[in-house]
Parts: structure tokens; sequence; C-alpha cells
């Protein structure tokens, strides 16, 4: 299981996803979708694109991944897990093909999910990319829209060492012909992006060239405008289409994701007096966007409770974390968290000091001692850390 193994878990091919579906009666032709790709925003704007077009009426599943606590957060409709009945069946019914064709657990996932959407008769559903997209598993689709969020280096194994290589990668769920949406620029993907597009006859749309309404949603951070603005766009794509979604479904929509999805870990506030906020950034583009956050609010004293896991590059993000605050060093409880000897040791060299705990439990509670009410606690560095804490 990638999430909590890592590299050795990957399958890169999209082989046993086709023979997963021809298995199943081919689902995923079955319902319309979106399909969601970038390294960061892609989970919030999922979330934020369900839940507008559920508030215009629609029977939306959507799916999504990592989970933080419960395997059928993957797996919704209008906001509601997969039931565990569907979860068991599925297993049951197709368990020698699982076992005979060796399939991962992300492709065993993403075919239960295309054929519960499927089952129960969803309008839409909003497909959010596992890693890349040229051979993701989700990208046996064909979309009503494409959508990229942005482009950073993360999971270089994988996907390239260069923003134009990960571009390309992830440039994968561009169709023939489908209208695709671009949330971010960067000079690196722009060519990329502008290429792949007119090779497959695809519409493209650049969010970040268009003047958007200004609009506000529940999910709290200053990075979530980039999102905003995206869904922006890709609805009146999808208004094109001929889905009726007005201004009042998405202002409406934007403002109750939580409610709406049950999205969590997108700063989300855990505690006042003193403040404790979440989220689940965890590499550099991520990190880049919520760390600046904290220094638009008011406290007397910032502690930090961090963790990541294995393959993270430390060069890259700890120049990112502030010098100023007490640091609380965990391991996410993982087999791909990194041990906290490494992290705290590779801090030191940033001037991030603190102490180390044995659990991200205890990393919290520590922090919660030493914090007065007019402190800020923040926690993240991956999302197993946000994960446990939830």
């Amino acid at each position: 299981m990638y999430q909590r193994q890592g590299a050795v878990a990957f399958k890169k091919d999209l082989t046993n996803s086709l023979l997963l579906a021809e298995h199943l009666g081919n689902p995923h032709t079955k319902f319309k979708s979106v399909h969601v790709a970038g390294t960061n925003g892609k989970g919030s704007t999922s979330h934020m694109l369900a839940s507008v077009l559920q508030e215009a009426g629609y029977t939306v599943g959507l799916y999504t991944s990592p989970h933080l606590k419960d395997f059928r957060e993957r797996i919704r409709i209008n906001g509601m897990p997969v039931s565990e009945t569907f979860v068991v069946d599925f297993v049951k019914n197709n368990k020698s093909f699982l076992e005979a064709n060796s399939l991962s657990f992300f492709e065993m996932t993403v075919g239960m999910a295309f054929d519960y959407f499927a089952s129960q008769q969803v309008d839409i559903a909003i497909i959010e990319v596992g890693l890349g997209g040229r051979l993701d598993s989700t990208n046996i689709i064909t979309p009503e829209v494409a959508v990229i969020t942005n482009i950073g280096l993360d999971h270089t194994q994988f996907l390239g060492d260069t923003h134009s290589e990960i571009a390309f990668e992830k440039g994968g769920v561009i169709k023939e012909g489908i209208p695709v949406v671009i949330g971010e620029y960067h000079p690196e993907t722009e060519e990329v992006f502008d290429t792949l597009s007119r090779k497959r006859n695809a519409p493209l749309y650049k969010a970040y060239s268009f003047d958007a309404i200004p609009m506000k949603s529940d999910l709290k951070g200053a990075y979530q405008q980039h999102n905003i603005r995206t869904v922006q766009v890709v609805v009146a794509q999808l208004q094109q289409k001929g889905f009726g979604v007005g201004i009042q479904h998405i202002a409406k929509g934007l403002l109750n994701v939580v409610a709406n999805t049950g999205l969590q870990g997108r700063w989300q506030l855990l505690g006042e007096y003193p403040t404790i906020i979440c989220d689940t950034g965890h590499n550099k583009e991520g990190l880049s966007y919520v760390l600046p956050q904290l220094e638009t609010i008011d406290y007397d004293h910032l502690h930090i409770v961090v963790g990541v896991v294995s393959d993270k590059d430390l060069d890259d993000i700890l120049p990112l974390f502030p010098t100023h605050a007490t640091y609380y060093f965990c391991k996410p409880s993982v087999p791909r968290g990194m041990p906290v000897e490494t992290l705290e040791e590779a801090a030191s060299k940033f001037n991030l000091k603190g102490a180390s705990y044995a659990s991200v439990s205890e990393a919290l509670d520590a922090a919660k001692e030493k914090a007065t009410p007019h402190d800020f606690i923040f926690i993240g560095g991956s999302t197993f850390v946000v994960a446990e804490v939830l």
C-alpha cells in the first residue's frame, strides 16, 4: 500500500486498471466525470467542485486519496462515505480476480470507486489523480473537463526531476478534444501544456489569466484563492456542457465544502486558547503556501508539531519553517515515517530548535502544556501527522 509503504508499493502502468475495468463491465464509461491532477491543491479543488455541484442539485461522486482516518473517505457520494457492506462485498465478489492479477491497493480502490459510482448512478464524479496522471490508475476515464491545479517538484523518483518532466506526466490527463483547465502559472510548464493541448485538440483554459469573481470559502488559508479561481473556470466549462450551475450554487458550494463533502485537514481549526491549526501541506510548494499564513496571525509565541515521511527532501522544506518557533519533532506512526532523531538533527542545521517526542500525540500534548492561551500551535509536515491528531 503506497500510502503507508512508499515506492515499493507503487505501480506505474494502466494494464491492471484496464483489466479490472473490463472485469467489472467498464463502470467508468457509465457516468460523467471531472479529472483533477496537480502537485498541490487537487484535493481542495476536488472537494470544492463536488460541493458546488451538490448545491446545484446533482448526485456527485467524489474519489480522493489518501484518507486520513477511514478508508471509506476515499469514495463518497454527496459527502457520504461508501458503506462498509459495499467495500466488503466488492472484495469478496472479486477476490479471485484481484489476487490472480496481483492488483495494487490503489488499483483495487479505483476499480471499487468506479463500480460504486456506476451502481449508484451518480450524475457526475470528481476523480482525483493519485500520483502523476499519464499512468495513474484513474486515467482510464474520459472526463467532461480535465484540471491540473499546479506543478511542483514532488515524487521526483517517479515523475521526473524538472517541472517540465512532471508537467508532461500530469498532462497525461489531457484527452483528445476535452477541455483542460490549468490552475497556476509556471514558466517551465506553460509550454508543455500548450504543446500537449494542441496535439490533442484540447481547448486550454488558463485559470490564472481570468479575472475571478471574489468569493469566500469555508476552507481557510489564503492559498485557497488559487483553487477558488480554478473551480470557477472549471464550472464555466461544465455550464457550456449543459450543467445547470448558477453563481448562487458556486457561492454556496464554496462556503459549505466541509459540511457537503467531509473534507478535513486544510487549515483546520482544532482548538482555541491556544489556537490550534493543522494542515496537510507537506511538500515545498504546499508548505510555501501554508507557512507564510502563520505570519498573518496574531499570537504571543508559535509552537510547531512536525513530522515527515522518510523520502522527504529536508533541504527543500526545512528552510521554509520559521526559526522563532518552538519545535516538537515526532515520527508519524507509519512504516514510511522518518525517524525523529534524523528530523531533529537536520532541523538543527536550519536553526529550528525544540525537542523530540516518541509519538505525535506526545508531541502535541507537550505543546499544549507549554502554550499559553494567546499562543499558536501549528501541526503539520505530513498527512500522517495530521491524520493522527484528527
